[in-house]
């Protein structure tokens, strides 16, 4: 009995081909825009805590700037320091701190916006064993 596949003619062959690497295709774009929603919504959440982040470190700055630095310089008065050295002092000593704490919250924020993170890996790979496949069955 003659195999169903040796009654194809070349044109339905290649007709058949175009077919299946068109289709290959519009699943790799799927794939790939799948990925970049993924990586985009991730990206975002990043940028959402750099945001928060950054108005923190505002909002305690001016805050604690003044609260602190009053607190902190009665503490170093009261210590023998002089009012305008305490004063001094007394700032750059909250300043320091808040300022580490704004630096830590904005290093966390674009920790996900590093390139690394919005790399589409799975679409990569899925294009790179196509290909292969596609380098395998060429005539």
């Amino acid at each position: 009995m003659a195999n169903p596949s040796d009654n194809v003619s070349l044109t339905e062959l290649i007709g058949g081909l175009v077919s299946d690497v068109s289709g290959l295709l519009r699943k790799e774009v799927d794939l790939a825009k799948t990925e970049a929603s993924e990586k985009v919504s991730y990206a975002l959440s990043g940028v959402e805590t750099l945001l928060i982040g950054t108005v923190l470190a505002i909002g305690a700055v001016g805050v604690l700037l003044s609260a602190l630095v009053g607190g902190v310089a009665a503490l170093l008065v009261s210590m023998g320091l002089g009012p305008v050295a305490a004063d001094a002092l007394a700032a750059l000593i909250v300043g320091v701190v808040i300022a580490l704490i704004a630096w830590g919250m904005i290093s966390r924020g674009l920790a996900p916006l590093r390139g690394s993170n919005l790399k589409l890996e799975r679409t990569a790979d899925s294009l790179r064993r196509d290909a292969a496949v596609i380098k395998e069955t060429r005539p």
